[in-house]
């Protein structure tokens, strides 16, 4: 364990070391159409490279260029690139920057002049860190955009219901005005409710009627209708002679 050990720290400490002899140009151009593996294939003439980073264009910037018909590549807006040797990085970026690019006349980055700088004291962790700081940045501010979409979405759409609501009303309202100016309408929507106009207006309450089972009336002539009893019957009763 203690072998293994002691073999790691050795290793971390000569990548340490390693670290401390490399250096970072950045260019703060790159041309249409150049990518990580040309840029690498272009420096490696100078000097050994550890590693190349090109930073994507805006997706707006693109969206753009395809709309106007220009080529529809993945292009890039800046890049750093590491050499094994600092001496090696700072004499490139001294020989290069200002220079044109040159290569192929094909190319279509022949005539573009490089923009390139050595960053003195910058290690590639440096640029790793603010890559992260970057892309948290850049999603937060697109979390904040999307929100801020979805209010102004929602805003619209409920106007928008408000705005049929009213127009609705409206429409009402003018119905109601021309049945009210028009007395041959007004007359043909009472006659036939059926195709009577929707107004907004409340309908008027039926009066309830309320009706009783009533009792047979009694005539006039009931007295001489009622049978009569006869003076021999009342002469027995009350004891009349």
């Amino acid at each position: 364990m203690d072998i293994t050990r002691k073999s790691k720290k050795k290793k971390l400490v000569k990548e340490g070391g390693k670290d401390e002899k490399r250096g970072v140009c950045y260019l703060g151009r790159i041309p249409p159409r150049m990518d990580p593996s040309t840029l690498r294939q272009m420096l490696s003439q100078f000097g050994e490279i550890q590693r190349v980073y090109l930073t994507p264009q805006d997706p707006s910037a693109q969206v753009h260029n395809i709309r106007a018909g220009k080529f529809q590549r993945q292009n890039f807006s800046e890049g750093w690139v590491e050499f094994s040797d600092k001496r090696v990085a700072k004499r490139v970026a001294n020989m290069l920057n200002g220079e044109q690019i040159g290569g192929r006349k094909r190319s279509s980055f022949y005539y573009d002049l490089w923009n390139i700088k050595y960053l003195s004291k910058f290690k590639w962790d440096d640029l790793t860190e603010e890559i992260a700081y970057k892309k948290a940045t850049r999603e937060q501010k697109l979390a904040l955009e999307i929100s801020a979409a979805k209010r102004e979405r929602d805003f619209y759409l409920s106007k928008v219901d408000k705005s049929r609501a009213l127009s609705c009303i409206e429409e009402r309202l003018k119905k109601k005005q021309k049945v009210e100016e028009d007395p041959g309408l007004k007359q043909k929507a009472e006659e036939d409710p059926e195709n009577k106009p929707d107004l907004p207006v409340s309908q008027p309450k039926r009066e309830v009627i309320r009706r009783f089972r009533q009792k047979t009336p009694v005539a006039d002539n009931a007295a001489e209708i009622r049978p009569r009893l006869s003076k021999d019957i009342l002469a027995g009763v009350f004891g009349g002679s």
